[in-house]
């Protein structure tokens, strides 16, 4: 089990720590519910450490990048961010990830942690006109600094307006008394805020510094737990669960980061799913009655007839109701149409919407 280099803060801040990807990581601190309310009210942080980091450099970077994912990143200009997904040769996705132009050619990508090793290889697999790679995963920490009072909490720690970094845009410069740190306004919460880059050896200071600075707008440290409840509201998929080596992206609803101007990895397979439909797709649901939606659940039609299962589910602390992701076939997929989830006995009726969940 690895540690990221703030595991002893956390468990003497009284988290409990849980095996998450490979990594000792803190689940909840006072409970999900509070932590949930304090990212949407106020302010609060993530050690998010365990994701991965790759650099990817040198004149065929972008040709590399180019070929692996689906998103266009030649519209990256240095500063800005793209969300993106690696699609297999299968017509899955490999991982989703975040890519980020810190210099002419000079990428940065972010990967979940689980897939670290796995997007590692498949890069490399496809690696053949000689991009430069490195795997920082190891050496670089990650703090998500999420909620509406992000921007005024932390102005004090860094020379850079805040406010001005647009979502999707990052900056390179001094934080927290450290210089070179990457502030990104990349947040996975749908609460505004801020992803802090740094190295393993400047994390505590940062951390402490945070906590200092936002100790008069009520921050607190953030679990893991109430992560996905956030992400969740705002139908952010989940690796893992929401999409994996056998979901494509049109089936995913991530049409929007597949961009047919240009080849990648299955991009013929993809745009032929795109143009003639595709069989099933991921919906946005809400109970109708009481009851909590869990992943693995199964989805029926009016007549108990089992049509697809629950991949995110939980009680949402904002709507104070039953949410949840499955795929469903595309006959059931219409905003407004009629499900039903099999909770044991019971097959709770539910409403397909539209998402985001939670509205602000």
């Amino acid at each position: 089990m690895k540690n990221t280099a703030l595991t002893e803060t956390h468990s003497a801040l009284g988290a409990k720590m849980v095996p998450f990807a490979g990594y000792n990581m803190p689940v909840q601190y006072e409970g999900v519910n509070a932590e949930h309310e304090t990212v949407r009210n106020a302010v609060g942080v993530f050690d998010v450490s365990h994701m991965g980091e790759f650099l990817i450099e040198g004149e065929h970077a972008l040709d590399l990048i180019q070929k692996v994912t689906s998103n266009d990143a030649s519209k990256l200009t240095i500063g800005k961010a793209q969300y993106s997904c690696m699609p297999n040769d299968e017509g899955g996705i490999v991982d989703d990830l975040i890519v980020y132009r810190v210099k002419e050619d000079t990428y940065l990508l972010v990967v979940n942690a689980s897939n670290i090793e796995k997007d590692w290889n498949w890069i490399s697999s496809k690696n053949d006109a000689g991009a430069t790679m490195r795997d920082l995963s190891d050496d670089y920490s990650l703090l998500a600094i999420q909620g509406p009072k992000a921007v005024e909490a932390m102005q004090s720690l860094t020379s850079h307006d805040l406010a001005s970094i647009k979502f999707y845009n990052f900056v390179v410069g001094d934080f927290a008394g450290i210089e070179h740190v990457i502030i990104s306004a990349t947040g996975y919460t749908g609460s505004g805020g801020f992803e802090i880059y740094c190295k393993n050896s400047e994390v505590q200071q940062i951390w402490d510094k945070v906590f200092e600075a936002g100790a008069d707008y009520g921050i607190k440290p953030i679990g893991l737990a109430a992560r996905d409840t956030l992400r969740l509201e705002m139908g952010y998929c989940l690796y893992g669960n929401d999409i994996n080596d056998t979901t494509s992206p049109i089936e995913a609803g991530l049409g929007w980061i597949t961009k047919f101007t240009k080849e990648f990895t299955n991009s013929e397979a993809l745009k032929k799913q795109k143009e003639q439909g595709v069989a099933r797709k991921l919906v946005a649901f809400e109970l109708d009655e009481r009851g909590i939606p869990r992943q693995g659940y199964d989805i029926v039609d009016g007549n108990g007839t089992k049509i697809g299962e629950v991949t995110s589910g939980t009680m949402s602390p904002s709507l104070g109701k039953g949410i949840g992701l499955g795929y469903v076939p595309t006959v059931f997929a219409d905003v407004n149409s009629k499900i039903n989830i099999q909770i044991r006995k019971n097959a709770v009726p539910a409403t397909v919407v539209k998402l985001p969940f939670y509205k602000g």
